[in-house]
């Protein structure tokens, strides 16, 4: 599909559209006048994401800008001249960051890689949506996200909980959004490739490697037998309540 700068957030599918809008208006994600940082790795999600942002800003009565940042994590071999175009063609202000991350994760022998880039790399975004001068930092997190974090929890730390659609970071400042969480994983794959964006390859050297594989696989084949498992454990997390806990009585 081949898009004009000005129909290129129009034609993004109304299943995306409504999902996001509904996550938006449900969480109070986005307030009058905020200037919105959205982290673009160049996968499929966070571009799907850019998009359906931009889409957003350009209907809402709600009005807000937009800033994209690439963090770059192999410390300066990464090409993101196509996220670059991207945002010339949305008109959406593009920054991008080096850090050596990966080589810092293998000079520390990190027995949880996946963790500890997350935690890291979302530390370095935010560095970057305060130099842009922005409130708030979108992550493109969805329902698939979610729903591992959950189980990843339950199986390795003994609490049924995941990160959560927004909330405030005392140590930065920055109140942080995931305007896809209730999003399949496979409904932006299907979005990123019939608006043929351009995706950039992660280099990540840990992947595959992880316990989140092994549970996103899990998920998948429990899926065969039970199409809505995703759905019910959001509605879990949704509706946890002091009546299920095990408590010692008085």
């Amino acid at each position: 599909m081949s898009l004009s700068p000005c129909d290129f957030s129009d034609a993004l599918s109304r299943p995306i559209r409504r999902h996001l809008g509904r996550a938006v208006a449900r969480w109070r994600m986005i307030r009058p006048g905020e200037s919105l940082f959205v982290g673009l790795s160049g996968g499929k999600d966070s571009l799907v994401l850019l998009v359906a942002l931009r889409a957003l800003q350009r209907r809402s009565p709600v009005s807000f800008s937009l800033v994209a940042g690439t963090l770059d994590p192999t410390g300066g071999r990464l090409d993101v001249s196509p996220l670059g175009e991207l945002c010339e063609k949305l008109s959406i202000p593009y920054r991008t960051k080096s850090f050596p991350l990966f080589d810092v994760i293998r000079a520390r022998g990190e027995a949880s890689p996946c963790s500890f880039c997350a935690n890291y790399r979302r530390g370095l975004l935010n560095g970057m949506a305060r130099e842009a001068g922005c409130s708030v930092l979108a992550l493109a997190h969805h329902l698939d996200d979610a729903v591992e974090t959950a189980l990843l929890n339950l199986c390795f730390s003994g609490r049924f909980r995941s990160f959560k659609p927004t909330g405030f970071q005392d140590r930065s400042g920055i109140r942080l959004i995931r305007p896809l969480v209730t999003v399949t994983e496979e409904r932006l794959a299907q979005e990123a490739r019939r608006l043929a964006l351009p995706l950039v390859e992660s280099p990540c050297p840990f992947a595959g490697q992880s316990e989140r594989e092994t549970m996103k696989g899990f998920i998948r084949d429990f899926r065969r037998r039970n199409p809505g498992v995703r759905e019910n454990i959001l509605n879990a997390l949704e509706s946890l309540d002091a009546q299920d806990r095990w408590e010692v009585p008085l």
